[in-house]
């Protein structure tokens, strides 16, 4: 044995899709054998779509899964393939099967089960307790799935312990911004520590809240990139592990790694071994040649996280059945943003924009939003709310006994456009994104039945100061497609006369600093406190985003791009007493 082709398909599955499921990993089957490789690898649950949540408790969706496994294994002869699957002995585990010769040769269970963030295994999933490892050809591959891996000792160590002369990852690894440099850099330590090359294969698509970025990977034995995947596509990923420098570079190696493995990992593991069908060994055997290596360059700041965003917008809108989306177009950077995102997610057919003026909306921002819609060749209504606010007022008068205008007034206007926009859904058909960033959102600068009544927020967890980041990348691209006054304009929701944002809230600048400390990194007052924000201002802020969580908690869902998100991500009570105090303590 020389050499072992590897195929990786980074495909992007539906939850519960089996039929549609089905189809993409046989075609991947199919694909990778024509191409000479003797494996092809799916991400993480690739036959059910991750994650599939309750949807496990299910005895229908478990059997339905056996089912499509079967399917799937009987076009698995020419070629071993590995498939993330639910398997359902008796406890359920999250698992990879081995198929060869229309079989099911071996089954891996996910031994490190993640319970934090965005993730709830031990709610669903039993824990394997055996390091895997399946045999073809002489080659003993170390099979395990998505965070066995981001262990540095097991079951990765016993894995080579055992002789494993490759370890295949499959993954189901949502994105959020960073996360990929992180991942190539854990993936790089293994292989390099180990002496061992490291095949990744990770799941791509949107689920919900989640996006997966795909960006599959293989390593040599000394942590050199052999091949990548597309960033947020599918992908076929081809790359030739040679196995005679892997046990060269294990012969040549005088530090002890190999002999220290050995010893710290004496197992046990489960060993399979597979028949083939075929001779494995590339010289004995008509192989196309070796594949040029597959590495697009992997994204990074803006680009990404664009990329992120319109994958989710796309796959959400189309994996719920809608086909047109419909947009309130105030003139303002967050609409258009949400509104651009749509355009290259969905195409500018599919995309509907309405302008809902009231009598504090400025011509410059109607304006605006009409010369985006233009830019983007979508279709633009005009819904003026001044004849129901006026109504609003005059029935209401005799209720409000003659006190001053407030926020009841600010909030009755965003609450007639969302009933616009839901009676257009309604009427059309129509799925409505909402365009709220995750600033505004944090501290309640929204309302409730208002401008976040809708299907999607496809802004929901990306700061306001990253929404002007996003909108001047999206420019830079080509023609100027946002008005550069959108940009440049101070932001205001305009509910009232001169009304700015920074009336209410601190700059954001500052805003999005004690939001990133407090919410994704759990920060205490006093680090903030210390690294220099003002003492005022922080109790004050992050007494907004406690109060809040009840507007949060009832908000549509949206893409998940930073470390934590509002949702499943971060889950806070909003029956709640442990208050920061809005005054600073004295002394």
């Amino acid at each position: 044995m020389h050499r072992i082709r590897i195929a990786l398909a980074q495909i992007n599955s539906a939850v519960g899709d089996f039929e549609g499921n089905i189809v993409k990993i046989v075609a991947g089957i199919e694909l990778a054998a024509e191409l000479g490789a003797d494996l092809v690898a799916f991400p993480e649950l690739a036959l059910t779509g991750y994650p599939p949540e309750d949807l496990t408790f299910n005895p229908d969706f478990l059997r339905a899964n056996v089912k499509a496994l079967g399917e799937v294994a009987a076009a698995a002869e020419d070629i071993v393939a590995v498939v993330g699957f639910l398997d359902a002995p008796g406890e359920i585990y999250n698992a990879a099967a081995v198929l060869s010769a229309g079989e099911v040769a071996g089954v891996c269970h996910k031994i490190r089960l993640p319970n934090y963030g965005v993730f709830d295994e031990f709610r669903y999933f039993a824990a394997g307790d055996k390091p895997f490892l399946f045999e073809i050809g002489g080659v003993s591959i170390g099979l395990n799935i998505c965070e066995d891996i981001w262990y540095p000792d097991e079951p990765i160590g016993s894995q080579v312990a055992a002789g494993a002369g490759l370890i295949l990852n499959i993954s189901s690894s949502p994105y959020r911004v960073r996360r990929t440099k992180t991942r190539e850099e854990m993936l790089e330590t293994r292989s390099r520590d180990y002496l061992t090359p490291v095949a990744y294969v990770n799941l791509v698509g949107g689920q919900d809240e989640l996006v997966f970025d795909g960006n599959s990977l293989v390593y040599d034995e000394h942590g050199n990139l052999l091949a990548r995947g597309k960033s947020f596509a599918e992908d076929m990923v081809v790359a030739d592990i040679d196995l005679e420098a892997v046990l060269a570079s294990r012969q040549r190696d005088t530090s002890g790694r190999r002999r220290a493995v050995e010893e710290r990992y004496p197992g046990p593991v489960e060993l399979v071994a597979i028949e083939l069908p075929r001779k494995f060994d590339a010289k004995d055997r008509h192989q196309p040649e070796r594949p040029e290596p597959h590495l697009p360059a992997p994204l990074d700041g803006p680009a990404e996280i664009y990329q992120a965003l319109t994958l989710g917008v796309h796959d959400y809108v189309r994996k719920n059945g809608f086909e047109k989306v419909l947009i309130g177009l105030s003139g303002g950077i967050d609409s258009s943003l949400t509104a651009v995102v749509a355009v290259d997610a969905l195409g500018k057919e599919n995309v509907i924009g309405v302008s809902m003026p009231s009598r504090y909306t400025s011509a410059g921002t109607r304006n605006d939003a009409r010369i985006l819609a233009e830019r983007l060749g979508i279709e633009f209504r005009i819904a003026r709310i001044e004849t129901i606010f006026s109504a609003y007022l005059d029935d209401l008068k005799p209720q409000f006994g003659g006190r001053e205008p407030d926020i009841t007034e600010e909030n009755l206007q965003a609450r007639i456009r969302g009933n616009v926009l839901m009676a257009l859904s309604n009427k059309f058909g129509w799925l409505v994104l909402t365009t709220g960033n995750k600033s505004e959102t944090s501290v309640g600068y929204c309302t409730l039945y208002g401008d976040m009544a809708g299907g999607f927020a496809v802004i929901k967890d990306v700061p306001k100061t990253m929404v002007y980041d996003l909108c001047r990348y999206r420019n830079s691209l080509g023609a100027e497609v946002i008005p550069v006054s959108v940009i440049e304009r101070e932001p205001s929701a305009e509910l009232a006369p001169d009304q700015k944002d920074s009336d209410t809230l601190p700059p954001y600048e500052v805003l999005d600093i004690i939001i990133e400390s407090y919410v994704e990194h759990d920060h205490s007052l006093e680090d903030m406190i210390a690294a220099g924000l003002e003492e005022v201002t922080v109790r004050r802020v992050t007494r907004m985003i406690d109060r809040n969580e009840y507007k949060r908690r009832q908000a549509p869902p949206g893409i998940k791009i930073t470390s934590r998100a509002f949702g499943k991500d971060r889950r806070f009570p909003i029956t709640n007493r442990f208050w920061t105090p809005e005054k600073p303590a004295l002394g």
